[in-house]
């Protein structure tokens, strides 16, 4: 009898356990089973809303056209890079300021979203003619730490083909290649970058891929313009049409050779020649063995894009400048060597105020194209 009871009540919690452990299975189905639906359903969601997407409002990115040179690339494996990536147009030329101060905002991005989609090629549309230069090209492409792929548009049928008119401009296409983001200029880095992220979010939910989560935005120390400042003074007659920034009373004479002389009269905002210069379309040309520049300016950063070598000294309201002002390119006191075509920093300072900036040149065929200001 008590062996029986014993049997029963063995029996029994036997029973009772599997009960109990069915219950608990079912229980615990029923509490992660609306999460997954939930989690299931909202990934469904997202997708559809993705896939949804309106896209008649987009153009598609044109085709890469007249292409002169490929760096860092080749065209084999540019057309095979670009398949079902997010691609970073940036349309930009070497001795832009503008342009150069977005480099460590493009590099970066580079950097942290590559492995995740991202393709960005450097589309190099020339301002000037020593710009098509290949050579020139793989020097500042070496010098800002490019990796990226980089095209040379010499002839200006990429630039074209997107209807553009700005240095620098940034088109963002999505993985199917609709342009979703359009920039001109400096600035806006925040907002471009959450457009990055954004369309590798939505590559990688159609492409079902994994994809690390959103990291923090690049944080750079953005380039603070002066609000008031002289603006860009270009030497070359076809580039000054229609500005009158030159302010010797000789003035302009396309293709000849002027004999100029600076006036006692000056006035901010105009460049002053002194010497022999030959007027050309894209700048001006130092015939004689001498010749200064003189320009009264406000700013707080002057640059200057020149070609061809030339000792230049630097003075600010007629004393050689100091280290107070002195440019990020000049390393040995007023005096520099110019060895490369491009652009040179030759004022920085903290704070912007009126001066007035004199270059003396030594050295026949030295070239200056523009002064630009910050």
């Amino acid at each position: 009898m008590k062996t029986e009871s014993k049997t029963a009540i063995i029996l029994g919690v036997v029973i009772l356990s599997a009960i109990f452990g069915i219950s608990f299975a079912f229980s615990s189905l029923e509490s992660t089973s609306p999460e997954l639906i939930q989690t299931s359903q909202k990934n469904n969601q997202d997708l559809l809303q993705v896939s949804n997407i309106d896209k008649s409002k987009y153009k598609i990115a044109p085709e890469l056209v007249g292409i002169a040179h490929y760096l860092n690339t080749s065209p084999e494996q540019l057309s095979k890079d670009i398949e079902n990536k997010v691609v970073l147009y940036d349309i930009w030329t070497y001795s832009c300021i503008n342009c150069i101060r977005t480099l460590p905002y493009v590099t970066e991005w580079n950097e942290k979203y590559s492995d995740d989609g991202l393709l960005i090629i450097g589309i190099h549309s020339p301002e000037f003619e020593f710009e098509k230069n290949v050579n020139n090209v793989k020097m500042a492409v070496d010098k800002y730490g490019i990796t990226y792929p980089v095209v040379l548009d010499n002839n200006w049928e990429t630039w074209k083909a997107f209807e553009n008119r700005y240095w620098p401009r940034k088109y963002v296409a999505d993985h199917e290649g609709y342009i979703r983001y359009d920039h001109i200029g400096e600035g806006s880095y925040k907002e471009t970058e959450k457009v990055i992220q954004q369309l590798l979010e939505e590559r990688a939910q159609v492409l079902s891929i994994q994809m690390a989560s959103a990291e923090s935005l690049v944080d750079i120390e953005e380039f603070q313009h002066t609000s008031f400042r002289t603006p860009e003074l270009y030497f070359g007659y076809k580039f000054a049409q229609g500005r009158n920034q030159l302010g010797n009373e000789e003035g302009f004479n396309p293709g000849k050779v002027v004999t100029y002389s600076i006036p006692n009269n000056l006035q901010q905002h105009f460049f002053y020649l002194d010497g022999t210069w030959k007027n050309q379309e894209g700048g001006m040309k130092l015939v004689s063995n001498t010749g200064s520049i003189v320009v009264p300016y406000h700013a707080k950063e002057v640059n200057i894009v020149t070609a061809n070598d030339a000792e230049l000294e630097i003075y600010l309201d007629d004393d050689p400048i100091s280290s107070t002002y002195s440019g990020r390119d000049l390393v040995s006191g007023n005096k520099l060597i110019t060895v490369e075509s491009g652009l040179i920093n030759i004022v920085n300072s903290e704070r912007a105020a009126s001066h007035v900036l004199k270059i003396i040149v030594t050295g026949p065929d030295f070239e200056i194209y523009t002064l630009t200001f910050g």
